[in-house]
């Protein structure tokens, strides 16, 4: 059995009005600032890293082929260890700068919303703002760098579209030559940091595999233990890594020269677009006034008199 709903006859309840909640602007040039600040000491970490796999590369060939000395050996296991250090904060600049590029595209992304709104329909029939030009839903805005596959062309679409949506109304300026340059340059770094990374460490496995299977068939055999070629081999390994990693450091400054000039290409069209008063998002959701209380039609009963 139903219970009667409290009140007066003809008197229906109205369900409170739940507002959406206010965006505001956010300048952007605090953080494209401290991510130049981190990708510049990054990349100062990363040349310094190369030219010291240049300078030991003669030792290198030199402890391949046993040439070394007891005192060189120890100045060469001291220098490995002391190199330790320099890449982990070379990798923790890199991962800060990343963080800070995150933050930046989030609140970019925010900032499109604000000046080019759309209106999209829920499943409910009911209408909301929508995302602008924006083909993807906020949240790859991060998630689109760590998931596998998509990872490939999900950033750029996200970068991309906040970039178009930011650009002036009346006379767009594309730049596509630039933002697709650095997508280029970006993929090619990593293909070569981890694709080139694990084909190395996979060759040193299958190095020392080779030597031991050598080495043992040399003892039961009581012949000379031959291994020129696979110095050699060690050799021209240590060679390309230099090589690779030399060209990933050029790509990693190319593609960060071009993402700041991305950057700060947006933050001005940006700055511009909400300085001019036809472009001015309203500074929040409207203000309704008080529902005002409509008379009651129902019959009054004799009591209530």
């Amino acid at each position: 059995m139903s219970q009667p709903y409290p009140g007066p006859p003809g008197y229906f309840p109205v369900p409170p009005l739940v507002l959406p909640p206010v965006r505001r602007y956010r300048p952007l040039r605090r953080v494209t600032t401290a991510f130049l600040v981190l990708a510049v000491l990054t990349l100062i970490l990363t040349a310094v890293q190369a030219v010291l796999m240049w300078r030991s590369y003669d030792e290198v060939k030199r402890f391949v082929y046993g040439l070394l000395s007891d005192d060189e050996l120890d100045r060469a296991v001291a220098s490995i260890a002391g190199s330790g250090p320099l890449l982990n904060l070379m990798w923790m600049t890199f991962a800060g700068a990343g963080a800070v590029f995150l933050i930046w595209l989030w609140k970019a992304r925010e900032n499109t919303e604000l000046l080019t709104p759309s209106v999209g329909v829920t499943y409910q029939g009911g209408q909301r703002l929508g995302s602008g030009r924006h083909r993807l839903d906020t949240g790859w805005v991060i998630g689109s760098w760590v998931c596998p596959i998509v990872q490939f062309w999900y950033p750029l679409q996200v970068v991309e579209d906040v970039v178009q949506a930011s650009e002036p109304t009346d006379e767009p300026k594309r730049v596509k030559t630039l933002l697709y340059a650095w997508w280029a340059c970006w993929t090619a770094f990593w293909v070569i940091i981890v694709g080139g990374g694990s084909l190395a460490f996979f060759s040193i496995a299958v190095w020392i595999v080779r030597v031991l299977d050598r080495a043992e068939a040399a003892t039961e055999s009581g012949d000379y233990l031959d291994l020129y070629d696979l110095q050699s081999f060690m050799v021209g390994l240590a060679l390309t890594v230099n090589i690779a990693f030399t060209i990933a450091t050029v790509l990693l400054a190319a593609a960060g020269a071009a993402v700041v000039m991305l950057m700060y290409r947006t933050n001005a069209w940006q700055d511009a677009r909400m300085s001019r008063p036809t472009d001015q998002p309203p500074p929040g959701p409207p203000q309704y006034a008080p529902r005002p209380e409509f008379p009651s039609y129902a019959q009054r009963s004799p009591w209530q008199r």
